[in-house]
């Protein structure tokens, strides 16, 4: 394991430092450690095992579920190079994506966002109390 991973790990098991990372970044954590958040999961963080035993998460509960309004994309540079083919959204109105939704906490997202190897960039929260996603509707089934 190399000082980058152990410093990461070290970093989402303390909030505050945690905190000051992000910020670092421009990325405001807002809310506190135990607040419950709706996670969408799409691509390979749909797979229990991944999301489970991969990444060690722990959801409170979970569904399937849908957003409307976007398009899922494989157009972002993965790690290792030509190895991962990290996915995301884009805004499409004629599209839909679906995937998994999570009941997690915002220190479970700080974890699941070190897993990723970017903290702060690739996971932010998704699904806020109205249910949208960035000018899009989610919606659970």
């Amino acid at each position: 394991m190399n000082w980058w991973r152990r410093l990461r790990r070290l970093i989402a098991k303390s909030w505050m430092l945690s905190w000051c990372y992000y910020r670092l970044h421009g990325i405001r954590l807002v809310g506190p450690p135990g607040e419950e958040v709706w996670y969408f999961a799409y691509g390979a963080n749909m797979h229990d095992s991944g999301f489970r035993e991969r990444r060690g998460m722990r959801p409170l509960e979970w569904r399937p579920g849908r957003v409307r309004g976007c398009r899922l994309r494989f157009n972002l540079e993965g790690r290792p190079k030509g190895k991962a083919a990290p996915a995301n959204l884009c805004i499409d109105p004629q599209a839909e994506v679906w995937g998994v939704l999570y009941r997690i906490t915002r220190r479970d997202l700080v974890h699941l966002d070190s897993t990723e190897g970017v903290p702060g960039r690739r996971y932010r929260q998704l699904v806020d109390d109205r249910r949208r996603y960035r000018g899009s509707s989610v919606e659970d089934r």
